[in-house]
């Protein structure tokens, strides 16, 4: 079953306390979001680790924190989860949800990936309720995730970070904001993908065809450790590079053009009405990313 909500919900409709458990950046993005648009913050039981950990305490800073999914379902009357896939937290507190038959509701905040978002070690486990935040991820959920209802909620996470972002009219000067994340796999090359994809990007780069004092800006994504990219500082094929370290907003506000792989943050740069770029080379598996307007760097005539 597959329902659309107005842009007027509100998280006090599950049943209170709701217990919040996230790890992965995308979801808590989204989640914190949502609870300050709410004003509950009161009537959540949080559990935050990883990326998750400093988003929430940079929207709620001294609130209290409970460090296991058995302590924050303990009094809760529903769970609230994200579904990241560098941690099995979100995966124990559906599990432990389920046994206890509380509402379990899940965030997806990708468009990648949906029924593996909810197995771990050959176990299963699907929520009552399943959060997406456009149609692209509706279609997919609803094809994917059968004995779900799947419900669109408003994306406030964007709405919010991108008030003060200008038109790219409006940029001055002319900076590239590559956007990074974890591959996952060397695609049988043996280097991460995310390291293939950034150097065919700038080997292909003059295809793009930017002005010649074009600045490339790498931002790293929140689970990456630092110094992970400090070889990419150095100019590189005429192009200055820079390490962005502030905030994505302000980067975004920043750019002209935007490039990665399939990052969330892409969506973002086109919905700011920026140019976005698929670094993603031709022997790694297609993006996944099915919104139009993406332009793929390996279909681009060779100069």
């Amino acid at each position: 079953m597959t329902c659309f909500i107005t842009p007027d919900f509100v998280i006090v409709n599950l049943p209170l306390p709701v217990a919040v458990v996230c790890h992965d950046a995308g979801a808590a993005n989204h989640v914190a979001a949502w609870i300050k648009a709410d004003g509950i913050v009161g009537d959540v039981r949080p559990c935050m680790q990883g990326p998750a950990l400093r988003i929430w305490e940079s929207h709620f800073p001294g609130s209290s924190l409970l460090a296991t999914p058995e302590e924050v379902l303990q009094g809760a009357r529903s769970l609230l989860s994200g579904t990241g896939w560098a941690s099995d937290l979100e995966h124990r507190a559906r599990l432990l949800a389920h046994q206890a038959g509380i509402v379990s509701v899940a965030v997806v905040d990708h468009w990648v990936n949906y029924r593996g978002r909810f197995v771990r070690d050959g176990v299963e486990q699907l929520p009552d309720e399943v959060w997406v935040v456009d149609e692209y991820a509706l279609a997919v959920a609803d094809q994917t995730l059968a004995g779900c209802d799947v419900r669109i909620k408003e994306d406030v996470y964007s709405r919010r970070l991108l008030e003060d972002v200008a038109p790219p009219e409006q940029v001055q000067g002319n900076r590239l904001l590559y956007i990074l994340e974890p591959a996952r796999s060397d695609w049988g090359c043996g280097e991460p993908g995310e390291f293939q994809a950034l150097d065919y990007f700038l080997e292909h780069l003059p295809a793009l065809k930017l002005p010649s004092d074009t600045v490339l800006q790498l931002r790293p994504h929140p689970s990456d450790p630092a110094g992970k990219y400090e070889r990419y500082l150095s100019s590189r094929g005429g192009h200055r590079v820079e390490l962005d370290r502030g905030g994505l907003t302000e980067a975004l506000a920043g750019a002209r053009w935007v490039a990665g792989c399939e990052s969330f943050a892409l969506v973002l740069a086109m919905k700011a009405g920026r140019q976005v770029f698929c670094s993603l080379p031709p022997w790694a598996p297609p993006c996944r990313l099915p919104h139009a307007g993406i332009i793929h760097l390996k279909n681009l005539p060779a100069l």
